[in-house]
C-alpha cells in the first residue's frame, strides 16, 4: 500500500457466538519492511467478510456464483484509497482432448468483493490492469507451486521411475506451515520465489524459479557454481549460533538473495510462539558463512552491500556495544558439522598443544600463536 508491503490479515469475529452474530470488523496492516512491530489497522464492517458464518461469508458467496469447477484460492486483504477489498485468485479448468480426455489447471482470473458484498470477476488482464490491485498477488499460490513442481516430468514420466535425470523436487523448508512459495517485491515488480534441490537427499540449489504475480511469466534461473539450498542454509544458522536455545526459536522462511553479485540466504530466525523475529541470519550460498543481524539499519545496510557495524550478541541487556570478536575458532567433526564454537578478543591468544604421541603420561608439545601473527 502506497508503496510499502505489508502483511494484511482480516480482523475476523472470534468464537462461536461472535462469528454468528458479528462481522468482518476491519483489516490490520503490519509493516514488512522493518524489524520493529509497526501495525496499523483499517476499521470498517463488511457485508461479506471472512471468519463469518456462512451466509456472511466470501467462500459462500462465491461458491453460489454457479462456477462449481473453480478453484479458488486464499482470500487476500487489499486496502486501495482507505477502502477495504478481498482479492481472491482462482484457477479453472482447461480441457484437453488428446492423447487421453485430461484436464490441466490455468488461471481464471481473480474475484474482487467490496465492502457491500459485490462481487466483480476479473480476467487476468483486467486483474492486471486494475488500480485496486496494483502490485497484488493475483497469480494463484496454488497453481505457481503446482506448475514448478510439475516440470520434474521434463524427461518423461519413466525418467521419475528409472534414472531420475534432471528430476528436480521442490526443497522442504523449516518453520511451522512455512511453505514455499514465497511472494516478493522486486524493482520488476512483485514475484513469487520457488527453490528446488535435486532428487534424493541432496541440499544443493538446482533452480530458482520466478514468478510474475501479475502476469504469472515464469523464469528459470540455473545456478553456474553449487550453492547451498535453503535446507542447508538454516542448518547452518543453528551451527553458527550454539549459544542459541533452538527448543525455542528456529530458523524460517529462507530466500535468496543476491548482494553485490554474490548469492545469500536470508533466513529469519522466529521463537517458537511466532510473536516476532529475533534477527535476520545472510549465508552465504557458496561457502556457507553467516551474518546476522537484529536490527532493521544493519540489515538495511548488509543488502546495500555495506558492511554493519553491530550484530546480535554484541549489545548486552544494559544496551551497552560489546567488544566483538577478532577470531572465532569453530571445532568441526569429518562431516563438517561444528561441534563447539569459541570466541578470541583482541587481548587474547590462542594456544593449540599437540600430545607428542598417544600415552597420557607424556608431556605434550604446545604452540602459541598470538592472533595477528598468522592462521591458527
Amino acid at each position: 500500500m502506497n508503496g510499502t508491503p505489508y502483511w494484511a490479515a482480516p480482523l475476523a469475529p472470534d468464537g462461536l457466538f461472535n462469528t454468528i452474530t458479528k462481522r468482518q470488523a476491519g483489516t490490520v496492516l503490519v509493516d514488512m519492511t522493518t524489524q520493529q512491530a509497526n501495525v496499523r489497522s483499517v476499521d470498517g464492517e463488511l457485508e461479506t467478510g471472512v471468519g463469518t458464518i456462512f451466509h456472511r461469508n466470501y467462500r459462500w458467496e462465491l461458491l453460489k456464483s454457479q462456477a462449481y469447477l473453480v478453484d479458488y484460492g486464499d482470500p487476500k486483504m487489499v486496502i486501495h484509497n482507505d477502502t477495504q477489498y478481498i482479492a481472491v485468485p482462482y484457477s479453472e479448468p482447461q480441457f484437453h482432448l488428446t492423447p487421453l480426455p485430461h484436464t490441466t489447471p490455468q488461471w481464471g482470473g481473480v474475484a474482487v468483493i467490496d465492502p457491500s458484498g459485490s462481487i466483480e470477476t476479473l480476467s487476468p488482464s483486467e486483474a492486471a490492469s486494475s488500480p485496486i490491485l496494483d502490485n497484488q498477488q493475483l497469480y494463484p499460490e496454488k497453481l505457481a507451486l503446482q506448475s514448478v513442481a510439475a516440470t520434474k516430468y521434463r524427461n518423461g514420466i519413466l525418467n521419475t521411475y528409472t534414472s531420475h535425470e534432471d528430476e528436480i523436487e521442490i526443497a522442504p523448508l523449516p518453520g511451522d506451515g512455512n511453505d514455499q512459495p514465497f511472494f516478493i517485491l522486486t524493482e520488476s515488480g512483485p514475484q513469487y520465489v520457488v527453490a528446488v534441490e535435486p532428487y534424493g537427499d541432496a541440499q544443493g540449489l538446482q533452480e530458482l524459479w520466478t514468478i510474475d504475480g501479475q502476469s504469472g511469466a515464469f523464469e528459470r534461473y540455473v545456478p553456474a557454481d553449487s550453492l547451498f539450498g535453503p535446507q542447508r542454509a538454516a542448518d547452518l544458522v543453528r551451527q553458527s549460533a550454539p549459544q542459541t536455545d533452538w527448543d525455542r526459536f528456529a530458523p524460517a522462511e529462507p530466500i535468496l538473495t543476491v548482494i553485490d553479485n554474490r548469492e545469500y540466504w536470508q533466513v529469519r530466525v522466529v521463537p517458537e510462539d511466532n510473536s516476532g523475529i529475533a534477527y535476520v541470519a545472510f549465508v552465504d550460498a557458496r561457502s556457507g558463512d553467516v551474518d546476522a543481524f537484529e536490527e532493521t539499519d544493519t540489515i538495511t545496510q548488509f543488502l546495500g552491500g555495506e558492511t554493519p557495524v553491530e550484530t546480535p550478541g554484541e549489545t548486552d541487556p544494559n544496551g551497552e556495544i560489546e567488544e566483538a570478536p577478532a577470531v572465532i575458532v569453530q571445532r568441526v567433526d569429518e562431516n563438517g558439522t561444528v561441534i563447539e564454537t569459541m570466541n578470541v578478543y583482541d587481548d587474547e591468544s590462542v594456544e593449540i598443544r599437540t600430545p607428542t604421541n598417544r600415552s597420557t603420561t607424556d608431556t605434550e608439545n604446545t604452540t602459541t600463536r598470538t592472533l595477528g601473527s598468522g592462521p591458527v
